[in-house]
């Protein structure tokens, strides 16, 4: 007669690093998954820069190429034929200023709005905080700022030791809030927008040209003062941009010549937090079924 083998029965705690789940709440934006995936965002920010010149031949060299080139047709049309005033500053170094300042906010606007759109294959397979890949944009962007900045720096060098009238003002130290409001408020609108596109496609062809027509609304090849001169009558529209008190104060902090209040800045600040806020939320919902829609 066999004899019966006594079993052992092992109870293991369930204790799950993560946990996915198909439901949430609209509020939920799962912030501290944002700070756990810190080395994929440091990944993608390694694979945007890399990807994108990898098959160029100037490479990183587009950087000044792109920049330069438009402050130098923005000089001869605006500044030469049209005769714009530029407040009395250089016209290369007004132009330039206001480039590298817009640049930053338009590609992260641009570049946001279509991340839905252009990474669905990665969203449909592997589960990551997808607000990871927006913010990825938006820090290696700041490459590209930062050496149109070096840019910049250098044709202020040239014309002070030409004695230009310009000067670096007390503004300087609220550079880093204009970095933070430029990109904030460029990856808010591109998250609104890349959520649209998952139902209306139209809305990829109006990006790029309505980021165009963003900037003949914004400051960038004249001054705010001059706007008040010539469109007495739309100047509010222009006012009422974001983007004109931070490129404004942006001009102010280092040329010494611009529009820079307390108003301007904390309206343009209250619209960013406003924008950002309901891009999050709308991107929170959307990202939840877009795979099934676009």
């Amino acid at each position: 007669m066999e004899k019966a083998i006594p079993t052992i029965e092992v109870h293991q705690s369930e204790d799950w690093d993560l946990i996915i789940k198909g439901h949430s709440s609209l509020f939920d934006l799962k912030f501290n998954d944002l700070w756990r995936y810190r080395d994929l965002l440091l990944m993608f920010v390694k694979r945007d820069f890399v990807s994108f010149y990898k098959q160029t031949i100037l490479g990183p060299l587009w950087f000044f190429i792109q920049p330069i080139f438009t402050t130098i047709v923005f000089t001869f049309i605006f500044g030469n034929l049209a005769g714009i005033s530029t407040d009395g500053l250089p016209k290369p170094l007004f132009y330039l200023a206001g480039i590298t300042a817009w640049n930053y906010f338009s590609d992260c606007l641009s570049k946001t709005s279509t991340v839905f759109k252009d990474n669905v294959a990665i969203f449909g397979k592997v589960y990551f905080p997808r607000l990871i890949m927006p913010l990825s944009i938006v820090v290696s962007n700041l490459v590209r700022f930062a050496v149109q900045l070096l840019l910049l720096f250098s044709m202020m060098a040239y014309f002070g030791w030409k004695n230009a009238d310009f000067q670096i003002t007390y503004a300087i130290v609220f550079f880093p809030l204009l970095v933070i409001l430029m990109a904030l408020l460029g990856l808010g609108l591109g998250l609104i927008i890349t959520a649209m596109t998952t139902k209306y496609r139209d809305l990829t062809f109006l990006v790029t040209f309505g980021v165009q027509l963003l900037m003949y609304g914004t400051t960038v090849i004249y001054p705010l003062s001059e706007a008040r001169t010539k469109f007495k009558d739309m100047v509010w529209l222009i006012e009422l941009n974001p983007m004109t008190g931070i490129i404004e104060a942006f001009r102010f902090a280092f040329l010494g010549k611009g529009e820079f209040t307390l108003w301007s800045v904390s309206y343009s600040f209250i619209v960013t937090v406003v924008v950002l806020f309901f891009g999050i939320l709308i991107f929170n919902k959307t990202e939840k079924n877009f795979v099934d829609t676009i």
